[in-house]
């Protein structure tokens, strides 16, 4: 199992990625953090304060029962002709249509959607992935702060420690292939840290740098807690982070300031 150390300038020295790989199926009502507490004993991990739990979006659906059964997905004519087109599933798509809150670009048998959270991706997080062969689609969690609230909420009674917690999930970017990991959830941490007005070594003065560390720490994670990694979580220790009651909500670029909208 990978364990990541690298360097960190600014924070404390260095900052390991502590893999927390599960086996089995989450299953609606599940605990998470017994899972959690049961994979950290497991790789001789004890939590500390000041870590960060960052926790891949698809098992807290599960556990929240965020799963839909396929075959009671009765797709529209429109669905139908979409998915036909480009070889796809048309309950797929016609759940992504649903779940959504408008589309923002389909073509090529790829569709952009924005979600109710306010998220823009693929298929509005719609995904059957890693679920049981097709069968059950997997759905964003309803409030991923929410959620991250709770894990951290449980996490610090049963340890009386102060964790902050990121949900993340794979999404694509406009420009640029693959995929990247992105904080669609967030407890205990401020997601941004705000570099203007501050001077670099040099003396000049900062005027646009604001660094969306929770986005930052979920592309860490995604370096072991990848698709076919059986790790859908990880412990990111000796990142100095501010604390705060942060939400995932406040990287979501207002409309206003969007110059692609």
């Amino acid at each position: 199992m990978r364990r990541f150390v690298v360097a960190s300038p600014g924070t404390a020295g260095e900052v390991r990625i502590l893999p927390l790989p599960m086996a089995g199926e989450i299953r609606p009502g599940d605990s998470l953090i017994e899972q959690f507490l049961a994979a950290a004993k497991k790789q001789g991990i004890r939590f500390q304060a000041g870590d960060i739990l960052v926790v891949k979006h698809k098992v807290v659906s599960k556990a929240e029962g965020a799963v839909v059964v396929l075959h009671e997905i009765v797709p529209s004519n429109a669905s139908r002709s979409w998915a036909r087109r480009f070889g796809l599933d048309a309950r797929v798509t016609e759940l992504a249509l649903r779940e959504s809150r408008r589309v923002v670009r389909r073509k090529r048998g790829v569709m952009i959607t924005e979600t109710r959270h306010g998220f823009i991706c693929a298929n509005t997080g719609i995904d059957v992935s890693n679920v049981d062969g097709g069968k059950h689609a997997v759905l964003l969690p309803q409030d991923p702060d929410r959620s991250a609230s709770r894990l951290r909420a449980d996490l610090k009674k049963r340890l009386r420690l102060d964790v902050a917690v990121i949900v993340s999930d794979s999404f694509g970017r406009p420009w640029r292939e693959g995929l990247t990991e992105v904080a669609i959830g967030v407890a205990g941490m401020r997601p941004l840290v705000d570099y203007r007005g501050k001077r670099d070594s040099h003396g000049y003065k900062l005027h646009a740098s604001v660094d969306a560390i929770a986005d930052e720490l979920a592309c860490a994670a995604g370096l072991v807690c990848g698709k076919l990694a059986g790790t859908p979580a990880c412990i990111i220790r000796g990142y100095s982070y501010r604390a705060g009651q942060g939400t995932a909500r406040e990287l979501i670029r207002p409309a206003a300031n969007d110059l692609f909208r």
